[in-house]
């Protein structure tokens, strides 16, 4: 079973997808934000690429505290629980802690060279990559 990540944004959704035994996470694409076809998207990549858990970065503050993007996630997260319900796909979305994960992938792409045009390109992917690569990491079975 794969797992997706998505690091949900104002104007861009970065996706990121494990290999099949959720060890590493890729950058996948960028999903402009457009209502329902950005959620028919990630319907599709789901059936795609056979994702069995989507990871949503959820946005802190270093304190820890919740803000207005945080609301802005917990409402994509409602519209594409029932979207995938209203698809018959029973995929469990999990919130996961995003701190910095754009402060990482910004710094892991201008260190593997990329020019700052690519940078902002992909920087919504690569932040997901992070975030999933985090979970994964998190979750590893040991043994």
């Amino acid at each position: 079973m794969r797992v997706m990540a998505l690091d949900v944004g104002h104007k861009r959704i970065g996706v990121a997808l494990s290999d099949p035994g959720q060890v590493l996470a890729s950058s996948l694409q960028v999903i402009e934000r457009k209502g329902q076809r950005d959620l028919a998207t990630v319907v599709q990549l789901v059936r795609q690429h056979r994702v069995g858990k989507i990871i949503v970065g959820y946005p802190r503050s270093l304190d820890g505290t919740a803000g207005q993007q945080a609301e802005v996630v917990e409402r994509y997260v409602a519209l594409l629980e029932k979207k995938l319900g209203d698809s018959l796909l029973d995929v469990p979305v999990v919130l996961w802690d995003e701190r910095l994960s754009t402060v990482t992938a910004e710094r892991l792409m201008i260190e593997a060279g990329r020019k700052s045009r690519e940078r902002r390109e992909r920087i919504d992917a690569v932040a997901a990559a992070v975030i999933l690569q985090d979970y994964l990491d998190a979750n590893r079975q040991v043994g």
